[in-house]
């Protein structure tokens, strides 16, 4: 029997409306967030997913609000029809798709030769609402300090505003969000405790490539020799990890053979930290949970990748 196509919403009115109607049936929903181009990673959340609720939407938007005036969101990947096929091979049903056109309106304005164009942002879709542009922001401004935030400050204001967002449409139960991202995981944790949304917030653990390289919509972008020395990230990571199992305690060693590790394959470190596992904070010996967070580029590709430590 082949797998039913999951419903197809855009409009914000409907899947409100929707999410309602399934709730007043007594069903539990579980959200999914995703820019797209979906890989094994995101499919291994909808699967998450059927564990804690009845009925599964997944959401594909790209944030606008997440890229910064230097990145180019027009040539982030993206492959409607596939992710469609893709998230029909899941087992259990997704139940619907919320692809809304666009859920910031960034307001418009005219360069010196009156062409419209888009503050903020590289490029921007179909708007839903027009006007002088919405100008509300939500911020976590402990969380998003560090880590990615220190080199992509714009960054976790645009997640925190559209997933909140998301939350207030949708009304899910329940949402899942990958470790891989482990400070917008926690960030996110930290945003429905202080606003009170009442939504269950799921960690899933990191999918890996068989080669132990962590699975991630920029991974197309690398070439195959950049592919390889990328394997550096998560064999440091490896190495560091154990290490510490075995007693080191000593943050700053542990990172600077992360940091020499990567550097050495040919990769640019943004950075390599040890820090809490709620707050974030860098620590300096391991003496309570810890997660090694690192960053790097290997060409013109930055990715992030993380290991708990619970010992």
């Amino acid at each position: 029997m082949a797998a039913r196509e999951p419903e197809i919403i855009t409009s914000k009115d409907k899947m409100r409306n929707w999410s309602r109607a399934m709730r007043a049936q007594g069903k539990t929903i579980g959200l999914v967030p995703t820019m797209g181009y979906l890989h094994k990673g995101h499919l291994s959340l909808v699967s998450e997913a059927h564990q804690h609720a009845d009925l599964i939407v997944v959401s594909i938007y790209v944030n606008p609000g997440q890229f910064s005036t230097s990145e180019d969101l027009s040539t982030y990947p993206s492959d409607f029809h596939g992710d469609i096929q893709k998230l029909m091979s899941v087992p259990g049903r997704v139940d619907v798709v919320f692809n809304p056109y666009d859920l910031y309106d960034y307001g418009r304005v005219r360069d010196s030769k009156g062409t419209e164009k888009c503050e903020n942002v590289g490029v921007v879709s179909c708007l839903e609402e027009r006007g002088a542009g919405h100008e509300t922001w939500i911020r976590v401004e402990k969380l998003e300090k560090g880590l990615c935030g220190k080199s992509r400050p714009v960054f976790f204001k645009g997640v925190a505003t559209v997933v909140s967002k998301l939350f207030n449409i949708v009304e899910p139960d329940v949402a899942i969000f990958g470790k891989k991202d482990y400070q917008q995981w926690r960030l996110i944790c930290r945003m429905v405790r202080d606003l009170d949304f009442a939504v269950q917030i799921i960690g899933s653990e990191i999918t890996r490539e068989d080669d132990g390289l962590a699975m991630s919509s920029r991974n197309v972008y690398l070439s195959p020799e950049e592919r390889q020395k990328a394997l550096s990230i998560n064999r440091s990571l490896s190495k560091a990890k154990h290490a510490a199992e075995n007693g080191q305690i000593s943050c700053k060693s542990l990172q600077d053979s992360i940091i020499f590790a990567i550097e050495e394959a040919g990769g640019n470190v943004d950075y390599a930290e040890i820090v809490d596992q709620e707050t974030l904070e860098v620590v300096e010996e391991i003496k309570a949970p810890v997660v090694i967070c690192v960053a790097a580029c290997f060409g013109k590709t930055r990715l992030i990748d993380n290991m708990e430590i619970t010992t």
